[in-house]
């Protein structure tokens, strides 16, 4: 009779909202299986996978980001000494380009010497982006990097459309091996990118 009387209650509540489920009832425990959380073990597990994957994300992010900027940074500076080179044969005057460690100007042969261009142009001084290793070689040698106020440019176009032969190596970072900016006596610039071997 009690039992009764409490299944009659428990089915009262339910239907008065106050109870959600049989579960809670205490009644119906037979019919409502045991439920069954995550063990401590398991979310440690699944926190693990999830750091290992955001980790070889962002070192994948960060090497294609690098590689990106070394190959932004290389075509810049191709296709800026393309453009002086075309300038010193329509202008007749040498048009030259001073590198050091925190970028690169480009200066005009004129009658007292080599002067700066401090246009607002295309040829206006740059800076490297941060992080990037800069080595210059000609003839095999590498050149020392030009100091601020040194006035005399390592690489020079002439009006004739020679070009004085270089090598402009770029790297950046953790990316592996080099992009190089050849130089050639006959006025051509090409990029070559560099891997390390196997």
């Amino acid at each position: 009779m009690a039992r009764g009387v409490r299944h009659a209650a428990a089915w009262d509540c339910r239907e008065a909202g106050l109870l959600t489920s049989p579960c809670q009832s205490g009644v119906a425990g037979r019919r409502c299986g045991r439920t069954r959380g995550f063990s401590l073990i398991e979310i440690l597990v699944v926190l693990v996978i999830v750091g290992v994957l955001a980790l070889a994300i962002g070192i994948g992010v960060n090497a294609a980001g690098g590689e990106r900027q070394l190959m932004r940074e290389g075509e810049r500076v191709q296709a800026l000494v393309v453009h002086a080179c075309e300038r010193a044969e329509l202008g007749g005057r040498e048009i030259g380009v001073r590198i050091d460690a925190g970028g690169y100007a480009f200066s005009m042969l004129g009658l007292e010497g080599w002067m700066a261009d401090e246009s607002v142009g295309e040829l206006r001084p740059r800076q490297w982006v941060q992080g990037l290793r800069v080595e210059l070689r000609r003839d095999d040698r590498v050149l020392a990097a030009a100091g601020e106020s040194a006035a005399r440019p390592q690489i020079v176009c002439f009006p004739s459309g020679e070009l004085t032969p270089f090598t402009l190596r770029l790297g950046i970072g953790d990316v592996p091996g080099t992009l190089d900016i050849d130089g050639f006596a006959d006025g051509r610039v090409e990029l070559v990118r560099r891997r390390p071997a196997p």
